[in-house]
């Protein structure tokens, strides 16, 4: 299996860098890595890392800042990842960490880094058929605590 890992400049943690060591830690795995400036620019990385590199998976990891004009931003790149899933009937993983989740830089560099080493690991579950399954309604999150299920 081949991860594509899609990362911005505009990000302040590097996470492209904590997906390949968590992809690592956990399987093996060849990757690609395409950065680009911003999160808009995501889709057409994805998209060369599906078609050009023939990854069988991505990862769209990137961080919006804390304004309105950013959760635009935020939400026109999601719609671009969801039509690039469609386009090439591959899973691209969008692991976005909003600026403003965070209360000081100390507490959003750890947010980035566990949510996408937990995502990470949900690309690798992706990879293996069923896995998720198990997981199925139990109100899994990623960087924060779990939800747990409404069923007790």
């Amino acid at each position: 299996m081949r991860v594509g890992i899609a990362d911005t400049t505009f990000s302040r943690v590097n996470m492209g860098k904590i997906a390949i060591d968590e992809l690592k830690k956990h399987a093996s795995v060849s990757f690609e890595r395409y950065t680009v400036p911003g999160i808009k620019d995501l889709p057409v990385a994805c998209k060369k890392l599906i078609e050009e590199y023939r990854c069988d998976i991505c990862m769209a990891l990137g961080m919006p800042g804390g304004k309105e004009k950013d959760r635009i931003c935020a939400h026109e790149a999601s719609a671009g990842l969801i039509t690039c899933q469609l386009l090439t009937n591959k899973h691209i993983i969008e692991v976005f960490v909003h600026e403003d989740e965070a209360g000081s830089d100390t507490e959003l560099a750890w947010l980035a880094e566990q949510r996408t080493r937990e995502h990470a690991l949900n690309v690798i579950k992706l990879m293996r058929p069923g896995t998720l399954e198990r997981e199925a309604g139990t109100g899994q999150r990623q960087g924060f605590p779990d939800a747990g299920s409404a069923r007790q």
